[in-house]
């Protein structure tokens, strides 16, 4: 069952249960209107009783019947009137229904009128017993048949029944209608997607006209198109850019491998087998550096406060037990951030490990820490400004870095854990050697 319907069951259910509800509260108040109004005949009719009385007296006036009172029913309309003269007790009543106990009080005045539903020769009535107008001992009954309002009710049943249904059906097919018309940006957008999903175009555009819900929807798709785009396409090109990196030192080791078996005789034996070592070792770092690159571009599993100052500290450390011709120079301000503490220190420790290969024997690195900037400055031969925007890119080397060992993804990984954390990397102009900046947001020292 698709949406149109259930929205067009949906609209035709409430039109309908609010037509029942409507039914359920009238057909009563109906039906109690019209037993108020014969009530209300009943009570005018036995008003008239003296009226009638008087009539009939003059009707037989001067006849043997002139001083008696017929006690059979008269009928005024559909209202039969019956008076009473001297209602002693209760008992059958062969002229209409029998009298009971209370419409001797009421004759007598100890009891008030009142109304009761009896039945006679087989219909049921609705009664009214009140004592006669001026004539103490003297009762006074009018009925009318209850079958009176039954067809008028009947009619309302079976109106509020078919108003009922048709509702419904009027409501559910208004629902579909106009389902159809809302849903048709739905429509669109399910329409564009699975364009999307069967030629695999990411850049198909989504419409996004609308200003609601279904709007939001589609420009919420959009984003995610966009960003899976952009995602496929730096896959593409690290992919590619990997691939070209990885085919030189691939080809190198590859060949002098192949010379290395022709004659391990030769006395260039050693030469090639430290060559092919030197190039191992380079396929081997390109490798943890993409393994790197690509596990710092997902979100952060664990974060926690860092104390970056002290993580500068610790790789400045390391870095000066292992590269002992180069001095370290430390100005680093407590400086407390939020982040994955593993990715922090692998982006100081390359930015380091960058000023180590660049600075000269007996060279400083500077290491400078305020506000959430990270500052590693060297004594080389600087960066031309030709190529500051280009440091950080995958695999970029300047023609001065091709004679040096390194992947080219070092700084890449930098700026990528820089934005992971909301953060930036930058290469600064500097009069001598470089000025590479790592910058994140801080934290409220405790």
């Amino acid at each position: 069952m698709n949406l149109r319907t259930r929205l067009a069951i949906a609209g035709g259910s409430i039109a309908a249960g609010a037509m029942l509800l409507v039914s359920v509260v009238l057909y009563p108040a109906v039906e109690a209107n019209l037993r108020g109004q014969i009530d209300s005949s009943l009570v005018a009719a036995a008003g008239k009783a003296p009226d009638v009385a008087k009539a009939i007296k003059e009707k037989f006036k001067g006849t043997a019947n002139e001083s008696a009172f017929p006690s059979v029913p008269l009928g005024i309309g559909s209202t039969q009137l019956q008076i009473v003269p001297d209602p002693v007790r209760a008992g059958p009543s062969t002229e209409f229904v029998d009298l009971t106990a209370r419409d001797v009080e009421v004759a007598n005045g100890t009891s008030a009128a009142y109304f009761r539903t009896a039945v006679y020769d087989g219909i049921a009535y609705r009664i009214y017993t009140a004592p006669f107008p001026g004539a103490p001992g003297t009762l006074v009954r009018t009925a009318i048949p209850q079958s009176d309002p039954a067809p008028t009710l009947h009619q309302l049943a079976w109106l509020l029944a078919g108003s009922t249904v048709a509702a419904g059906l009027l409501a559910a097919l208004a629902s579909r209608l106009a389902a159809r018309r809302v849903l048709r940006p739905v429509r669109r957008l399910t329409e564009t997607v699975e364009l999307i999903r069967t030629t695999g175009d990411l850049a198909i555009p989504i419409p996004t006209d609308s200003q609601d819900e279904i709007g939001r929807l589609g420009s919420a798709f959009a984003g995610m198109t966009a960003a899976l785009d952009e995602s496929v396409g730096a896959q593409r090109r690290l992919v590619a850019d990997a691939s070209h990196e990885l085919r030189t030192p691939l080809t190198s080791l590859t060949v002098n491998l192949e010379l290395l078996a022709e004659n391990l005789a030769d006395s260039q034996a050693p030469h090639l087998a430290a060559e092919a070592l030197g190039q191992a070792g380079e396929l081997r770092t390109l490798i943890n550096d993409l393994v790197d690159l690509a596990r710092y571009g997902q979100p952060a599993f664990h974060t926690e406060d860092v104390r970056l100052d002290l993580v500068a500290e610790r790789v400045a450390a390391r870095a000066a037990r292992r590269a002992t011709e180069v001095g370290f120079d430390l100005a680093c301000a407590p400086t407390l951030v939020h982040g994955d503490p593993d990715a922090l220190e692998r982006a100081i420790a390359n930015l380091v490990d960058n000023a180590v290969k660049w600075s000269p024997p007996g060279g400083r690195v500077l290491i400078s820490l305020e506000a959430g900037a990270l500052d590693v400055a060297d004594a080389g031969p600087g960066i031309p400004d030709s190529d500051l925007k280009f440091v950080f890119d995958r695999f970029y080397r300047s023609p001065a870095a091709r004679a040096h060992p390194g992947s080219g993804l070092g700084l890449a990984i930098v700026r990528q854990v820089a934005e992971a954390h909301g953060g930036t990397a930058e290469a600064v102009p500097s009069r001598t050697g470089a000025l590479l900046r790592l910058k994140l947001p801080v934290c409220q020292l405790p």
